[in-house]
């Protein structure tokens, strides 16, 4: 199954589905490094992408365990680290379990546009962004 963008939007959905808990039906992976600070997506978790070698064996089968239909990855813009993530879960993933390669009810996505983009939309609804300071945003340079 190749790996796929999901829009902001899309994803705010998925959260607040009341049918859908993080961590059971989905999973939201930031590998954002020292820019995480400054707000989050609640229920996600942070493997900063200088470690996510270290972690994306355990990542893998916690997701096959928990049988997860979706694992989105997501960096700041998702430009460079969100999708190589993704690609190497994917990758891995599919070497680990190869009948999860082509299964449609397994998808692993990124977030377009990253958590930049996700937080300026969402960033005052709290069931979507946690954590959130505005003098971090304020400083940015996009």
């Amino acid at each position: 199954m190749p790996i796929k963008y999901i829009t902001a939007d899309e994803l705010a959905a998925v959260i607040k589905d009341p049918a859908k808990k993080p961590g059971e039906d989905y999973l939201v992976v930031d590998v954002r490094d020292d820019d995480y600070a400054g707000g989050n997506i609640p229920g996600g978790r942070n493997i900063p992408s200088r470690d996510f070698h270290l972690h994306v064996n355990d990542l893998i089968k916690q997701a096959h365990e928990k049988e997860l239909k979706l694992v989105v990855f997501h960096c700041s813009l998702s430009q460079q680290r969100g999708p190589k993530a993704a690609r190497v879960y994917s990758e891995i993933r599919g070497n680990l379990y190869p009948a999860l390669k082509d299964s449609p009810d397994r998808e692993v996505a990124i977030l377009r546009d990253g958590f930049s983009s996700f937080q300026a939309k969402f960033r005052n609804d709290p069931k979507l962004v946690e954590n959130w300071e505005k003098d971090v945003w304020d400083n940015q340079y996009h």
